[in-house]
């Protein structure tokens, strides 16, 4: 059976949390790159809302200007069950660009 790969990408993220990913099954992420597009250092959260709770990959993180940190790399994935959502934010206003990769219902 073939993966369906599937992306998102947002722009100007700020101090509000965005939805990556809504899982309406077992999809893998196998690609978050954050970027600061701005002219100072940012702070990144990025996590899954499962069941109302915040799940973190990373707090906190710290991007310099131009700068971009990449969560998922050498094969790693994680797993998003029905209903899961992958969610980010920064602690600046406009200052984050999102671009993230998917295998959407991952086949067994």
């Amino acid at each position: 059976m073939a993966q369906d790969f599937e992306r998102d990408i947002q722009r100007n993220v700020g101090t509000s949390s965005v939805v990556l990913r809504t899982a309406n099954s077992d999809d893998a992420i196998i690609s978050i790159r954050c970027a600061n597009v701005t002219t100072s250092t940012i702070n990144v959260d990025v996590f899954i809302l499962n069941g109302g709770n915040e799940h973190r990959l990373i707090k906190g993180a710290p991007i310099v200007p131009g700068g971009s940190l990449e969560l998922i790399d050498g094969g790693s994935k994680i797993v998003l069950q029905n209903g899961d959502q992958l969610k980010a934010r920064s602690d600046t206003a406009s200052s984050l660009d999102i671009v993230s990769s998917f295998v959407d219902a991952i086949s067994t």
